[in-house]
């Protein structure tokens, strides 16, 4: 199963959408990430999805034993998640199962407290983790106006998404005004996008230049890193966007606020 996360508007708290048969939330615009981040997984079902493929939502590892994700990505009561580095997940490739933890402030049907992480028993080994930001990283950016020209690269395995209106076929989910193609395929995307604003618990980033990508249905919980295609400071996760076709603002929980730090900092030591 995929999971549909939280569509929000500005000024507004979010509302869920039922529809069963949509995926989480993914890359689009972007290009195949290799090896430029190996902390950033795949959260794998126990089963295939309906296309064959394995993954629903995405994560980094921010320390040894320690990775992290979205609330919203798991099933009611799930106690374990299994978790894949490769970049292109093949069935069988190496997996690592661990305790699901989720923020005990996350309420269903609320954008707040949207963190979880799976907990290893041992080290993930020959990874380096992602590095986290301090405590009002954004916050010192914005006050130097720095944010404006910042670029920030979402890592997932989500979706490849088109709008063609002659797109067919069972990949093809018609929301709203859209009609939108979606394609998975277990592989690691990275994109770059552009700062738009900063609130007290989101990072909003949107397409502003031609060259910009988005994250969409299958990327949530995955990292957005502060800078280019190889930084590894990871100072915001994935979690909603406010259209259908993931080619506008997406919205991404800040990781430098007092808020996030107390959950993280029952789990890793914080910088």
């Amino acid at each position: 199963m995929r999971f549909i996360p939280f569509v929000m508007i500005p000024l507004a708290l979010a509302a869920t959408t039922a529809f069963p048969a949509s995926p989480a939330w993914a890359i689009t615009n972007g290009s195949p990430d290799l090896t430029a981040h190996p902390q950033v997984g795949a959260v794998i079902g126990d089963k295939p999805n309906d296309d064959g493929t394995w993954s629903y939502c995405t994560g980094t590892l921010i320390s040894p034993t320690v990775f992290l994700t979205a609330a919203h990505c798991a099933e009611k009561g799930q106690k374990t998640a299994r978790v894949s580095f490769s970049s292109r997940y093949r069935h069988g490739d190496k997996i690592y199962t661990g305790r699901y933890v989720i923020d005990s402030r996350y309420k269903d049907k609320s954008d707040l407290h949207d963190m979880a992480v799976v907990v290893f028993d041992t080290a993930v080994p020959g990874i380096k983790p992602a590095r986290l930001p301090t405590e009002g990283l954004l916050d010192r950016l914005e006050a130097a106006n720095a944010l404006k020209i910042t670029r920030f690269t979402p890592v997932g395995y989500g979706a490849m998404v088109s709008t063609k209106a002659s797109a067919k076929g069972k990949h093809v989910s018609a929301r709203g005004k859209h009609k939108v193609r979606l394609t998975y395929t277990d592989t690691r995307h990275q994109a770059s996008i552009s700062f738009e604003d900063l609130t007290r618990r989101w990072l909003k980033l949107s397409l502003s230049s031609k060259g910009d990508g988005s994250t969409c249905f299958g990327d949530s919980g995955g990292p957005n890193f502060l800078g280019g295609p190889t930084s590894d400071l990871l100072v915001a996760t994935t979690i909603s966007g406010d259209d259908d076709a993931c080619r506008m603002t997406n919205y991404d929980y800040r990781l430098d606020t007092p808020q996030a730090r107390s959950f993280l900092k029952k789990f890793v030591t914080l910088p």
